[in-house]
């Protein structure tokens, strides 16, 4: 993996998402970090309240406050950035979802680093969030960083797998080369009372999985726990996991761990990023 994008609001949310991503390139020997910020004429471009709404600005005025901010961002942070690791800021006026994913194919993008828009604890507002509509459209992988985590090098890692066509659905090209890049342990996991509607053939489903995954260091745990987050967030805990891996699908695990009734305001997700590859 050679680039990450570091997308950008401006807020300490967002440089917490910065530094962590800056620490995670210097491990997997990162050559280029983009850091980008998209503005429109409906918001702030920087998250401070004495900055008035971008609503009452010329498009000048937003693009020179954008690219200014972008300056300063990246200034600030330098420091802790390796001479080796090029550094670019690209500053946009479009739509953030769009826009990112159009940056990350253009740029050759290996991994977007986000963090949770707004800054604070996760409320019930940020499963409507920037940060999780990229999440549910990006082609690239996205790490979700909380607001209050804080880097250490990822030797555990969490697969949540539902065990349905993993043949079919498991992004294996993007898993293995997150894994290469990592060379951390995998523990995958399935909650097997999570969606009772779909219950899939266990021991041929993980059979495929293995196979897959054939070489890698891993392990295969089954829990029985109607509340799938907090059945994550107990084995995350148990096991000192640093990443948590899932793979999204149109219906059900990642509409599942999204929808209200599961939030419990997901509490796994406080401390541990949180990795979301496409099928």
């Amino acid at each position: 993996m050679k680039t990450i994008l570091i997308p950008t609001d401006f807020s300490e949310t967002a440089s917490n998402a910065a530094h962590y991503a800056i620490n995670l390139a210097k491990d997997i020997n990162i050559k280029k970090i983009i850091f980008y910020n998209v503005y429109q004429t409906s918001i702030n471009v920087i998250a401070d309240p004495m900055i008035p709404a971008l609503g009452a600005l010329d498009l000048d005025t937003i693009k020179i406050a954008s690219e200014e901010g972008l300056e300063q961002f990246k200034n600030e942070i330098k420091q802790s950035i390796p001479e080796q690791i090029e550094v670019k800021t690209i500053s946009e006026f479009t739509l953030i979802t769009e826009g990112i994913n159009n940056i990350a194919e253009r740029e050759n993008v290996d991994i977007i680093i986000m963090g949770i828009t707004g800054g604070g604890a996760l409320q019930e507002n940020f499963f409507g969030s920037n940060t999780i509509n990229v999440a549910r459209h990006s082609h690239t992988p996205i790490i979700i960083i909380p607001a209050e985590a804080e880097f250490k090098p990822i030797k555990n890692i969490l697969l949540a797998s539902d065990f349905n066509n993993v043949v079919d659905s498991t992004p294996i090209q993007s898993l293995k080369k997150i894994l290469d890049s990592l060379n951390a342990k995998l523990f995958v996991l399935h909650v097997e009372d999570y969606n009772k509607e779909n219950v899939p053939d266990i021991k041929f489903e993980s059979l495929m999985l293995d196979t897959l995954l054939a070489g890698y260091d891993k392990e295969y745990h089954f829990i029985d726990n109607p509340d799938f987050t907090e059945a994550i967030n107990d084995f995350a805990k148990e096991k000192n996991i640093d990443l948590i891996i899932t793979i999204p699908k149109k219906h059900g695990f990642f509409n599942s761990i999204f929808k209200r009734s599961h939030t419990k305001m997901l509490a796994f997700h406080t401390h541990v990023p949180l990795m979301v590859i496409h099928e």
